[in-house]
């Protein structure tokens, strides 16, 4: 197994938008030639758009963008700024009357970080497009979808740390597998079992352990206003079907179990997508779901250590009731 650049993996190209001073931004990962996607939601509050398709028992035509953005359900508007660009560019199903492409999005929650008021809309989500048919290389950290997004925010935003969006991918023989995840978690970040980020102190000299305040706390004021969501994607050249893909996405799901704590909570929105860009490299199910777990525990680390901002910064924009 080795280690490669996230653009290597053909058939994908990754674009950003985003509002530096709202702290809010739009990610899309666009597949000009159609992608086979499956997905898995274990959040219990998750803000999305058009996941249904995704089900293994509709039909399996593939989608042409997945759309990773904050706003919470207002920035949803993102994904008709994604289609006007790929329309323009000739991308999306021919049905003789019109092109339409398929596009997916889930959103995380990040209007308790810069401004509440300014979401992502149809223009952010337009250049966010236009960048990605550009062919940038993604970058890793406050940018994009993953601008606004914060972590341990169990005792409200003063005691929370900055978080953002993490890329990794590497390749087994033929096969390639990357991952792209935007963490807004509720709960704390750990790398191999060690804490890297997370709730702090009332002084923020020293972490406090979010498992451990639940269990003290029982309920937590306010707990499900602070709404969080982790949404994630896996990116494969490998030939596997929508079945397979959603089997791909469940089995990544233990990345998330790994790196944050606690997760999948009612004020989680959870979401990871598994999409494939190739037909020809063959690889076993369970192989590409155990690596792609792996994977996405990079991702997710390189997401916060790439993240990291003046406290002062961090702290004039982290809004309170």
């Amino acid at each position: 197994m080795k280690k490669i650049p996230f653009a290597e993996i053909e058939g994908v190209q990754v674009g950003n938008a985003q509002n530096d001073k709202a702290k809010t931004g739009v990610t899309v990962l666009c597949f000009p030639a159609g992608a086979k996607t499956g997905v898995d939601i274990s959040g219990g509050g998750p803000a999305s758009r058009e996941t249904p398709v995704l089900d293994p028992t509709r039909e399996d035509l593939g989608i042409h963008a997945i759309v990773l953005a904050g706003g919470s359900a207002y920035g949803l508007a993102a994904a008709d700024g994604v289609m006007r660009c790929l329309e323009e560019n000739g991308i999306g199903f021919d049905t003789g009357f019109a092109r339409i492409p398929l596009v997916v999005q889930s959103d995380i929650y990040d209007l308790s970080y810069g401004s509440a008021s300014v979401r992502p809309d149809s223009d952010m989500g337009y250049t966010a497009c236009k960048n990605a048919l550009r062919q940038n290389s993604p970058l890793s950290g406050s940018v994009g979808a993953g601008t606004g997004a914060t972590v341990g925010k169990f005792c409200g935003m003063k005691q929370s740390q900055k978080s953002g969006i993490g890329y990794y991918a590497v390749q087994v023989g033929e096969l390639k597998i990357g991952a792209v995840v935007v963490v807004n978690a509720l709960g704390d970040i750990y790398a191999k079992e060690k804490k890297i980020a997370g709730l702090t102190n009332a002084q923020r000299t020293d972490f406090l352990d979010s498992v451990q305040e639940l269990y003290r706390l029982a309920a937590p004021k306010d707990l499900l206003s602070r709404t969080n969501t982790t949404i994630g994607v896996v990116v494969t050249n490998g030939a596997f079907d929508k079945a397979q893909l959603t089997r791909i996405a469940q089995q990544t799901r233990n990345a998330y179990a790994r790196s944050i704590k606690p997760v999948g909570t009612l004020a989680d929105g959870d979401t990871i997508y598994a999409s494939a860009c190739g037909s020809l490299v063959q690889a076993d199910v369970n192989m590409a779901g155990t690596l792609a777990a792996e994977v996405m525990e990079r991702a997710i680390e390189k997401a916060v250590l790439s993240a990291k901002m003046d406290e002062a910064e961090y702290l004039a924009n982290c809004l309170t009731y």
